[in-house]
């Protein structure tokens, strides 16, 4: 270091050289191998070899998991085994989107069958976050956007994948998070929503009537993954003024259908 130089020269370098934490590199690189490494062939892969594969440090590796799993990356498999998670493999299907079988596809048949607008969305802890997003064929647009996060108890999504989790899952989840009120119809007391999870497991979807945006109406269905628990949901949106609950409850079958068809895909 010449003598001009100081903390500030030296804090520039730093910056220069990308923010580098350690010789392993920046935090988004290290995540980059750690997800190259879950995604190797084959998965599960061992703690102890994807630090290796990725060369990252133990405590960093855990950490960075423990991140990725909530973000629905990455999924434990227990006995220190992890493997791809949800949402990498959505990515990696939308990108093969235009295939018979893709995802693109099937979201596109509902939106067309239907003429309303259509949501893919992922369960990742105490919400859901959408990750496909087809308009509706009317000039109404809704608000919601890819990237979204949105809560369970207030959503046709969200209330049709607590339908599927455990009782204790689902009183723990209302515990941490309360049942916070988003319109006048929204469910906010534990009561209240276990009757219409109820409902739900019988008829095999949910509806939001308003309880989530006014004017807003939806249906949505659970993906399950191969475990059989709740992987994410699609949902049919329509604008009340526009739609009777009896006609978007019509929809019900290709709702089904559609998320019948996503499960091995995701």
């Amino acid at each position: 270091m010449s003598p001009d130089d100081g903390p500030d020269t030296a804090k520039g370098q730093s910056a220069a050289r990308g923010g580098r934490t350690s010789a392993a590199g920046t935090a988004l690189e290290k995540s980059m191998r750690i997800l190259e490494a879950v995604a190797a062939p084959g998965g599960p892969h061992r703690l102890t070899d994807v630090m290796a594969a990725a060369a990252v440090p133990k405590s960093s590796t855990f950490r960075i998991l423990a991140s990725l799993i909530e973000q629905g990356f990455v999924c434990s498999e227990g006995e220190s085994r992890y493997g791809v998670g949800p949402r990498l493999r959505a990515l990696s299907a939308l990108v093969s989107g235009g295939e018979p079988a893709g995802i693109e596809h099937i979201l596109r048949e509902l939106q067309e069958a239907t003429g309303q607008a259509v949501h893919l969305a992922l369960h990742s802890g105490e919400t859901i976050t959408y990750i496909r997003k087809l308009e509706s064929a009317q000039p109404f647009r809704t608000a919601s956007r890819i990237g979204m996060r949105m809560p369970l108890h207030t959503t046709a999504i969200g209330k049709s994948i607590l339908a599927q989790l455990p009782g204790a899952e689902v009183r723990e989840l209302v515990s941490a998070t309360g049942l916070p009120r988003r319109t006048p119809d929204t469910l906010t007391t534990p009561g209240a929503l276990e009757a219409e999870l109820e409902a739900v497991r019988a008829q095999g979807f949910a509806v939001d009537d308003e309880e989530n945006e006014a004017t807003i109406r939806c249906i949505g269905a659970a993906i399950l993954g191969p475990q059989g628990r709740p992987i994410g949901g699609v949902s049919i949106t329509t604008v009340t003024f526009l739609v009777s609950r009896t006609e978007l409850e019509s929809y019900a079958p290709a709702l089904l259908a559609a998320t019948r068809a996503l499960a091995p895909l995701l």
